[in-house]
């Protein structure tokens, strides 16, 4: 019962949301083995200003261990 948190700067359309959302839940079920009925996706939008704080060093950083892919830009 995979679930993916995707963060993002606000602005995209919701078409836009959903196309992504179904994009990563179908490679997400196909990588894994399991069904797309198994997979769920939410999409928050952060506002660029709270980034820094709320996502970049609150999420990423401070779970750095668990990263499997990390970002290349920083914060500083």
């Amino acid at each position: 019962m995979p679930h993916v948190e995707i963060k993002c700067y606000p602005g995209r359309s919701e078409e836009v949301k959903k196309a992504c959302a179904e994009k990563v839940a179908a490679d997400v079920a196909e990588t894994l083995g399991c069904p797309a009925t198994a997979v769920s996706v939410s999409i928050k939008e952060i506002p660029q200003e709270d980034w820094k704080d709320k996502v970049f060093n609150g999420q990423i950083m401070a779970d750095k261990d668990s990263l499997y892919i990390e970002p290349g830009y920083t914060c500083d």
